[in-house]
């Protein structure tokens, strides 16, 4: 019983979501429902902060400075990703009380996730968010490539969930263990099959954080599902996924690190350097931004490779910076509506700047950002990944990733062009929303803000890297 008092904001938000699944059945107020949905999570976010540190389970479940960082991210993007779906479900045909619903168990998942030390806990968690978010990509029943978008994911995922097991039956069978820290006890360094195990469970993990070559459901999935899930697919997922690596990798393998370095190494280097290339040629917003969350997630993996305090640090720093710049990016692409149509298209926001001054403003920081253009946030974030790796030996890394990011400045920097230089149309009436409206102001607020008091950031940061190092 007294295991499941530290796990009282995991079964606070199971309960919720059970009672408001319930709810549903009876009140067909979907606006209320999800309501109800962002103050759990918010409730649920304040425990998760106040939640006291401890092993619990025979240490199969972690509860650690780490675990409380990436939870409260986690959330904050499920948050993020309600209020954009209160705003767009009826012109969307998502309309559904079950979405919010479905957005609180795929957080549980990955709340178990990040806080998972035991190859069991951990498959749980992976597929309780998973089963969750294939129905969330094809829930638009009146959308061919929201159906075809889920079809995809799911079959892809099952594949993964495939290799996932593969290889947590080689790390159980070669070491005895599925705990974290009795496999860093228990393995033989040399041998072949507990290596088959990281590839294979690193695969499976890499395909959740769409890391080439593991991507490829990625960018149908992004264009196909409806905004508001593409925008959840981008924010916490990517966080809990990534969490959980670090964990795996870190905790069971971190003594043999030469050994799975190296996929790390050439994985973050294939994303950063296909990602860069192969959005150049995107027309569709979605699709562009599918290609930017492979590349962002290229450079995150370079803090995962240095194997170091301070590649930890700068990967937890630019998960914060890559989540708040998606919230503001996701809220800009859900504005574009004009007559009750949502325009997807880079082409449909030229000469935006005479309708909307002020928020097109905002939109060429947002994408200066996202570019890792100073004085901005995304800068920051790319400054401390990079020297992290050099300060690792990893210069050859610094130096793609460097490559990487002045090639794919040309796609952001191609839309605050078109919104700027191109002949304007119409005026588009999605910047008058309010919720959405929130997080935009908000989250451009706070990525031109980091550069002035980055102190609140790095120090959470700091505060993450405290359970490893």
């Amino acid at each position: 019983m007294e295991n499941f008092l530290y796990l009282l904001p995991e079964v606070f938000i199971f309960v919720v979501a059970t009672i408001l699944l319930i709810l549903g059945l009876f009140i067909k107020n979907i606006r209320l429902i999800n309501n109800l949905a962002i103050i759990s999570l918010l409730i649920g976010l304040i425990l998760i902060i106040n939640q006291p540190y401890q092993s619990i389970f025979d240490n199969s479940y972690v509860i650690d400075e780490f675990s409380t960082v990436f939870k409260s991210m986690i959330l904050i993007g499920s948050i993020a990703s309600l209020m954009m779906f209160i705003s767009s479900k009826e012109d969307l045909h998502i309309d559904f009380y079950e979405f919010p619903i479905l957005i609180i168990f795929a957080t549980l998942g990955m709340m178990v996730m990040v806080s998972s030390n035991d190859l069991l806990s951990m498959f749980i968690g992976l597929e309780l968010q998973s089963l969750s978010l294939y129905v969330l990509a094809a829930l638009n029943r009146n959308s061919l490539l929201s159906s075809e978008a889920g079809i995809k994911y799911f079959i892809l995922g099952a594949l993964s969930s495939g290799l996932l097991l593969f290889g947590i039956s080689y790390i159980y069978g070669f070491s005895g263990n599925t705990n974290f820290n009795l496999i860093a006890v228990n393995y033989d360094t040399e041998s072949l099959g507990l290596l088959l195990g990281i590839v294979f469970v690193s695969a499976g993990l890499a395909f959740k954080i769409s890391a080439v070559p593991f991507h490829m459901w990625t960018p149908d999935v992004y264009q196909g599902a409806p905004t508001p899930i593409t925008g959840f697919f981008a924010l916490a997922p990517k966080v809990a996924a990534m969490g959980l690596l670090v964990r795996f990798l870190f905790n069971s393998f971190g003594e043999i690190y030469l050994d799975w370095q190296q996929i790390i190494f050439f994985i973050s280097i294939a994303s950063m350097a296909f990602a860069a290339f192969a959005a150049i040629a995107q027309k569709n917003i979605k699709r562009l931004m599918a290609y930017s969350s492979i590349g962002h997630i290229g450079f995150a993996l370079i803090g995962v490779a240095c194997v170091s305090s301070e590649g930890l640090r700068s990967l937890v720093i630019y998960l914060m910076i890559y989540l708040i710049m998606n919230i503001a990016a996701f809220s800009f692409i859900l504005s574009l509506k004009r007559n009750d149509a949502y325009f997807e298209n880079i082409s449909d926001m030229s000469g935006m700047y005479k309708n909307h001054p002020f928020s097109t403003i905002l939109i060429a920081l947002m994408m200066f950002s996202l570019a890792g253009i100073p004085p901005l946030a995304g800068f920051f974030g790319k400054f401390y990944i990079f020297v992290a790796a050099i300060e690792s030996n990893m210069t050859f890394l610094a130096v793609i990733g460097i490559i990487a990011s002045v090639i794919s400045a040309f796609y952001y920097l191609r839309i605050v062009k078109i919104i700027y230089f191109d002949e304007p149309k119409d005026e588009f009436d999605g910047f008058s929303i309010r919720s959405l409206n929130i997080l935009f102001y908000t989250s451009s607020f706070l990525i031109i803000a980091f550069f002035i008091y980055p102190a609140p950031v790095l120090s959470v940061a700091e505060y993450a890297v405290r359970s490893f190092f």
